[in-house]
Order: C-alpha cells, then sequence, then structure tokens
C-alpha cells in the first residue's frame, strides 16, 4: 500500500512526499479538537505549492486496500498553480464511467474560469454495470468512501488544492454517492450537488454527517428510474431499493441540519431553501418541472457550494 493510500485512508490528511506536490505545513500539529472538528482551520497561506503542472485530462490510478482504483483528473488552463484552488469529485451514474461523466458533465464549464479542478472517479462493476456501494445498492463490497478519501489526498499531492474547500456531485447513483459522503466523509466534504437521486429508506437512519453540511439538490418531475415522490425501486437485481422522494430527502437533510421553519417559496428556478440551518449550512431543492434525469445546474449549485469551506 503507497503512503498516498494510507493518507486517504486516514481521512485525506495529505502529507505529500518530496515535493510532489500541496502540503501543509502544520500538518503535523493535530490536536484532538482538530480530530473533533475534523481537521483544524488552516489558513491557505500555509500551502506551498507545485512549480508546474500540466493543464489537460489525464487518468490516474490509486491502491486502495488491495482494490485497484481509478479516475479522470482534469486540470483547467486557467489553473496557474500560484494559490490552492477548490476541487470538485463528479461521480457518474450507474453504467458510466469517469471518462463519460467528465464527456457529459456541465461542471467544467461553469467552474474552469476560476481554475476550479476537477476529478471523475471510475466506479466498479456491480450487478447492473459500474456503480458506487450507497449501502443496500449498488456493487457490493466496496468501500467507496474510502476510495473517494484516498481519491482526495492523491490529487493533493500532485496539484494544488485547498483541502477545506472540496466538494461532491453526481447524477443518478453518482448523486446517490455525493449524498452518502455528506454522510460519511463530511469533515473531507464541503458541500455536495446530488441529482437525479434521494435519500434511500434503508439506510437514512445511518446518516449522521460530522457537522451541519450543506446539500444542494436537482430533481425533475417526469417519469424517472427514480421517482420525484419516491417509491421502490428493483432495478439492481438483489439490491432492491426505496427511495424517500425528493420532498421528504429535502425535509429531512433539513433535520439533519437541525433548520427551523418552513422552507421558502420556489424562486424562479424551482428553488426552495431552509434557512436558520446550523452553522451556516444551506439546504436548498431545485425541482424542474417535466424534467428528467438531468445533471443539475451548475450556474446554480456552484455559486452554493463555494459560499461553503470546511
Amino acid at each position: 500500500m503507497t503512503a498516498k493510500t494510507w493518507v486517504g485512508l486516514l481521512g485525506g490528511l495529505a502529507i505529500a512526499l518530496g515535493n510532489a506536490g500541496c502540503w501543509r505545513a502544520n500538518v503535523f500539529a493535530i490536536t484532538d479538537q482538530a480530530s473533533a472538528d475534523g481537521g483544524a482551520d488552516q489558513s491557505p497561506d500555509t500551502i506551498t505549492c507545485p512549480t508546474t503542472v500540466r493543464a489537460g485530462d489525464s487518468s490516474q490510478t490509486l491502491l486502495v486496500g488491495s482494490a485497484s482504483r481509478s479516475y479522470v483528473l482534469h486540470i483547467p488552463s486557467t489553473y496557474d498553480g500560484k494559490k490552492p484552488v477548490p476541487l470538485i469529485l463528479d461521480f457518474h451514474g450507474i453504467g458510466g464511467s469517469g471518462a463519460s461523466e467528465r464527456a457529459s458533465s456541465p461542471y467544467p464549464a461553469a467552474t474552469d474560469p476560476e481554475g476550479v479542478i476537477m476529478a471523475f472517479p471510475d466506479g466498479l462493476k456491480g450487478p447492473a454495470g459500474t456503480a458506487w456501494n450507497l449501502g443496500p445498492c449498488c456493487v457490493a463490497d466496496v468501500d467507496d468512501v474510502a476510495f473517494a478519501r484516498a481519491l482526495v489526498a492523491d490529487v493533493q499531492s500532485t496539484t494544488c488544492i485547498d483541502p477545506d474547500r472540496v466538494y461532491a456531485v453526481g447524477v443518478l447513483t453518482g448523486g446517490g454517492m455525493a449524498y452518502y459522503l455528506a454522510c460519511n466523509a463530511a469533515d473531507v466534504f464541503a458541500a455536495v450537488a446530488p441529482a437525479a437521486f434521494d435519500l434511500l429508506e434503508q439506510n437514512v437512519d445511518d446518516c449522521v454527517p460530522s457537522r451541519p453540511i450543506t446539500e444542494i439538490s436537482f430533481r425533475g418531475t417526469a417519469p424517472s428510474r427514480v421517482p420525484y415522490a419516491g417509491g421502490a425501486s428493483s432495478l439492481v437485481s438483489g439490491m432492491a431499493i426505496t427511495f424517500l422522494g425528493a420532498q421528504a430527502t429535502f425535509q429531512k437533510w433539513a433535520q439533519i441540519d437541525g433548520c427551523t421553519g418552513s422552507p421558502s417559496q420556489e424562486d424562479g428556478n424551482g428553488c426552495s431553501a431552509y434557512a436558520g440551518c446550523q452553522a451556516g449550512a444551506e439546504v436548498i431543492l431545485c425541482t424542474k418541472q417535466n424534467g428528467g434525469e438531468d445533471p443539475g445546474d451548475p450556474g446554480i449549485a456552484w455559486p452554493v457550494l463555494k459560499r461553503h469551506s470546511l
């Protein structure tokens, strides 16, 4: 197992070897309070950037436990390596790949001008094709939370990212993975934007983030493999699940984040939000009437995501 993999499995502390990449000067000063808070509040001024990083897309691999995992790394031409930038992980739907998600994702067009680095992970094969382990579905015996943590550490070892500004987005089961990371890795991910997916009845009670975490969800009302109103699904053989539904998921996440009162009326983009959430978190549901299994709107999501950091 490589040193980078150990770092990922220990929560993404990102200790870079040699001069390979970004590291935090005070990463070794781990305190009990930092552990309780999911990491110390460290200034980007303490981050040392690598001298050169080539822009473009590249295929990367890393070892997570005994499994070889892969992802597409996207570095925009606007990234200059002089200051730490955000990182977005964009998860594909069932049967997809990092490369297919890179080709179809609307996020690079919205975030490239700001020099944001993106990573498009590859799921492993399950009964219905490449997928993510969301608990009751959709590929068994895979620790995709460990993979996401290790991936963040891997990117941080070779590029200049700000570990306080790491985000997860995705569509369909990729949206499910964004939810799953919010539930189980809120110490690494500052906010999430799932699309075309909801929380699952089978494991919603296990969703206890380590801190209030911002969530903006995109859902369409047209007939879908993920019904807007929720319900049972047997799309993946032997892994039946039940979706809470868009509104019930919205309400549950407001409960998770300790939001008060009722949500706002929908705005012109179909977005409704809870106010008064703990620690300044935002909980937003954007509904597209007659919309399908769309990947969400980064023009709406990105301004929300980047308002939040660890």
